[in-house]
């Protein structure tokens, strides 16, 4: 898997609250594919190796140049470990919006709905679990990688919640906010524990994207699925 490295990179939740990646200008062609290479790698070794184990001459190795020319791109490791993961959640974010929009769901059933919903948040999850899993982990220690993963959270809740007030009435669900929440992370667990990251899991993605999808149908009707 490859990122794709654009001119201008933002996440937008659509209120105003936007992350914006340094915008670099580059005096040669050749500047920008060192740049680009860079950060190919770098996603790939952080991915391999975690971002304790990634060391900057790794980095430089795997793109092909030396480790001077690393310092003049990035600071440290931790300056292009957030360039990555930005470009790595808004790639992300962009697909779910695309596989989410309202007009995905145009004559489907209430199951149909749910299943489609959950498992495009796990092909999101699982499209690169090991990075997945170095996001998470830094989540904990580094407060702006932090604050990416609340605002990539935020945006898959809302956009959750939106479908949820598509298909339910608010005599069914109280708090589609809440609902959405508590979906959107369930869903991220079973992701990463399916691609084994926190040991292997017992049920497949099959038997579990239909357990999943039983219980969040309950938590919206409050019935067991019915043929539809």
């Amino acid at each position: 898997m490859a990122l794709r490295v654009n001119k201008k990179m933002t996440l937008d939740s659509g209120s105003g609250d936007i992350f914006v990646l340094p915008q670099r200008k580059f005096a040669q062609e050749r500047a920008r594919r060192t740049y680009e290479s860079l950060i190919q790698a770098a996603f790939q070794v952080f991915a391999d190796k975690g971002f304790d184990g990634a060391q900057t001459p790794d980095i430089a190795g795997a793109a092909g140049v030396s480790v001077g020319t690393f310092y003049r791109y990035f600071a440290d490791k931790r300056e292009i470990f957030l360039e990555v993961m930005q470009l790595y959640l808004q790639e992300g974010h962009a697909e779910v919006m695309k596989q989410l929009s309202p007009d995905k769901f145009a004559g489907k059933q209430k199951r149909a709905t749910i299943e489609h919903t959950i498992d495009v948040l796990l092909d999101q999850v699982m499209r690169m679990p090991e990075l997945e899993t170095v996001f998470l982990n830094m989540s904990l220690r580094d407060r702006e990688v932090a604050r990416l993963r609340r605002h990539m959270e935020q945006l898959s809740s809302d956009r959750i919640a939106a479908l949820i007030e598509m298909i339910t009435t608010r005599e069914q669900v109280g708090d589609p906010e809440a609902t959405a929440y508590i979906i959107n992370n369930a869903v991220v667990e079973c992701a990463i524990r399916i691609a084994g990251f926190r040991g292997k899991s017992p049920v497949p993605r099959e038997r579990a994207v239909k357990a999943l999808s039983e219980l969040v149908y309950r938590a919206l009707f409050g019935a067991e699925p019915a043929d539809e």
